[in-house]
């Protein structure tokens, strides 16, 4: 890809990704506060560690394509200050759209710079960008899978969900 194309590609999800902030912010907002230790297996992370994975990293990976580089993950211990859903919520809403208006700041030349994620992983930084919307969204889904398991409520993600209120009200007529 060229760098207009892929300055055009980055326009795109950027937008993308805004459009998907608020419905984050849904998904962390509703996981119960009391039960952050739930996972539905030993493999799977923790309800506390999905919302600390989307709040810490989601701004992680953008700010590295913003960087030009990758540097060493988040520390996601109870040292990073996330704690509670509401403790998410503010940092992502703090920080997200920041670390998306950084990188719709780059050059069409930047977002065609091969990018080197530790070794594991090297293309342009505009794919890199691809790959930290679909990693919001994964864990995003990971998360709503655990939130009436934990006695709590599923916002409407693209649409409206059995727990929202027209839903609520279809299914009890």
């Amino acid at each position: 890809m060229n760098s207009a194309e892929a300055k055009t590609i980055a326009n795109f999800l950027c937008t993308d990704y805004s459009h998907e902030v608020d419905t984050t912010l849904r998904v962390l907002g509703a996981v119960p506060a009391n039960h952050l230790d739930y996972s539905p297996d030993a493999k799977s992370k923790t309800a506390l560690g999905l919302l600390r994975h989307l709040a810490l990293e989601d701004e992680w990976l953008l700010n590295c394509v913003a960087a030009g580089a990758f540097t060493p993950p988040p520390d996601d211990s109870d040292a990073c200050g996330i704690l509670t859903p509401a403790d998410a919520v503010a940092h992502y809403r703090a920080r997200i759209p920041a670390a998306i208006e950084r990188v719709r700041a780059l050059t069409p030349e930047q977002l065609t710079q091969v990018l080197d994620m530790f070794g594991l992983m090297q293309m342009p930084a505009v794919q890199f960008l691809g790959l930290a919307v679909k990693h919001s969204v994964h864990h995003r889904g990971q998360l709503s899978t655990y939130l009436r398991a934990m006695g709590g409520a599923v916002p409407g993600i693209y649409g409206p969900s059995a727990d929202s209120q027209p839903m609520a009200e279809a299914a009890a007529n």
